[in-house]
């Protein structure tokens, strides 16, 4: 590696808004996030599942035709 072109790495403190502390090196002292892998929805599996159908089911959503419907005319 070449001398004097790469930044100083130093100790350092990552505080997370829910108050999980992290300590690591980087080239900042001391750093703040919001969220941590301790409180991150997908990470906690509190996530909310978005439930998205495809383009078949909202166009039966959208007239009114189930599949219950569907099965008795065949």
């Amino acid at each position: 590696m070449r001398e004097g072109i790469h930044p100083e790495v130093k100790e350092t403190t990552v505080t997370c808004a829910c108050g999980e502390v992290y300590h690591t090196k980087s080239t900042k002292e001391n750093i703040r996030v919001e969220v941590c892998s301790s409180c991150h929805p997908f990470y906690t599996g509190k996530q909310r599942k978005a439930k998205k159908g495809g383009r078949v089911e909202r166009f039966n959503k959208k007239y009114g035709i189930s599949e219950e419907s569907e099965e008795d005319s065949e």
